[in-house]
């Protein structure tokens, strides 16, 4: 931001201040959360290296419209009032992939000799982290949402009433590495297979690929397609899939009793099946077929079916419930098609991008171009059902295809309808802070 570091931080404390007010009191416990485990408390040894914190006021622009200042703790609004025992347990579940990075052996090292008591956490966080307030393209505020992980009813076999397949990775569905360099071509590149669903760009591959007919974003980092003849062409979009494009070439791994949950649960990218016999089964994702995803929510709104403010994920279900001839026309407008893979079955929550399990109310999704994978981080904004002030430290340790900018939170809440209830009403203004280790610098990754 081009304004000095005396109005940036006068604009923080006003920030903080007017969050703040907007309620002191505690938001309520909304999910139940389901049993989890995160290594034992080990007994207290010497202190890690704490770094050396950049000064306060100064701002870091790497690049892509961001900038971050670093701002005193007690900025952030109702810092002193967090639960920083459960933010401290959720980051310890994001060490167990954090550890094997420099920047985060040591605080890593320290959070697993830090015991789950509020002092002791509030000490950790103070200590070993610099708070940098988040800023896109020169503002301050963004959007926060809320996501879920969805538990569908459904069985392991096809019956009259589970009828929908939850589909894993298909047969000739082929992954092909995109190098940076040709994201923005509309040229024509040569394929060779090198391995199961996998592919690599090579001039002496047997398949050719028109890059024109790939929905190709600044962001693709991969084609999605799948071979026919001597080409290689973009993989089915979900109208085709919906339409029975992948009969016999995917293994199913449940069926869904109804179509909307599971087009929800594509949204959100993980969930469990319930079956007629009270098992789960944990579903992750897998891989998609690369296709942008396409809000149904605006298209209805555009077609008059509902109106905007009743495109939450409710009102789209008692839509579809009441008005099922519309239903391959609706959902097909989203091209975006996720595949599953089964998970062990066990309670510790699902598998975010980091690759460890997401604490509901503790965890939510960044766009990792802005957010460092991992890290903790403050979101400042407004609770969905009492509208009282949500400030919390939770954990960046997930991303989603729609969560896109700097300042954008895609806030989890846990697991089940409940919390399904909540995440379908949250969207509001945001404010964000990314904590770092002590001497590590935020960064854009293109």
């Amino acid at each position: 931001m081009n304004r000095s570091n005396i109005y940036r931080l006068a604009l923080l404390g006003i920030t903080a201040a007017v969050l703040a007010a907007c309620g002191t009191k505690k938001s309520p416990s909304i999910t139940k959360q389901p049993p989890r485990t995160v290594p034992p408390v080990a007994t207290p040894g010497e202190p890690m290296p704490t770094g050396t914190p950049s000064p306060q006021g100064y701002t870091h622009t790497p690049g892509g419209g961001a900038s971050y200042t670093v701002v005193p703790h007690n900025a952030m609004p109702q810092w002193n009032e967090q639960n920083f025992s459960e933010s401290l347990r959720s980051f310890r579940l994001g060490c167990g992939k954090l550890q094997a990075h420099p920047n985060w052996q040591n605080v890593c090292r320290q959070a697993a000799q830090t015991p789950y008591q509020n002092a002791a956490a509030k000490a950790f966080f103070e200590q070993y982290f610099t708070p940098w307030q988040v800023s896109g393209n020169g503002k301050l505020g963004g959007t926060v949402t809320g996501y879920y992980e969805p538990v569908l009813h459904g069985d392991v076999r096809s019956t009259r009433k589970a009828r929908f397949p939850v589909y894993g990775i298909p047969n000739d569905f082929v992954s092909v590495e995109l190098p940076a360099g040709l994201r923005n071509s509309k040229t024509t590149v040569r394929i060779r297979p090198n391995g199961q669903n996998k592919g690599a760009i090579d001039a002496n591959g047997t398949y050719t690929a028109d890059l024109s007919q790939f929905p190709i974003t600044a962001r693709t980092r991969a084609l999605k397609g799948r071979f026919v003849g001597n080409r290689f062409v973009p993989y089915y979009t979900r109208a085709q899939i919906n339409g029975g494009a992948l009969d016999g070439k995917a293994p199913i791994l449940g069926y869904a009793d109804d179509p909307v949950e599971l087009f929800f649960l594509h949204i959100q990218g993980s969930g469990r099946l319930k079956t007629p016999d009270g098992r789960y089964i944990r579903l992750g994702f897998a891989d998609k077929n690369e296709y942008p995803y396409v809000s149904i929510g605006r298209y209805m709104a555009d077609r008059g079916y509902l109106t905007l403010a009743q495109t939450t994920m409710q009102g789209i279900k008692a839509y579809m419930q009441q008005n099922p001839q519309r239903l391959a026309e609706v959902l097909g407008q989203n091209p975006s098609y996720v595949f599953f893979r089964q998970l062990p079955g066990n309670d510790d929550g699902p598998i975010g991008a980091l690759g460890t399990p997401l604490l509901g109310e503790y965890a939510g999704a960044v766009d990792r171009h802005y957010i460092t994978l991992g890290a903790p981080l403050f979101v400042a904004t407004t609770h969905p059902v009492n509208n009282y002030a949500l400030n919390r430290l939770i954990m960046a340790q997930d991303t989603g295809s729609a969560i896109k900018g700097a300042v954008r939170v895609d806030y989890f809440w846990g697991y089940g309808d409940e919390a399904g209830a909540v995440a379908g009403r949250q969207k509001h203004t945001g404010y964000v802070w990314q904590l770092l280790p002590n001497g590590v610098m935020p960064e854009y990754r293109p």
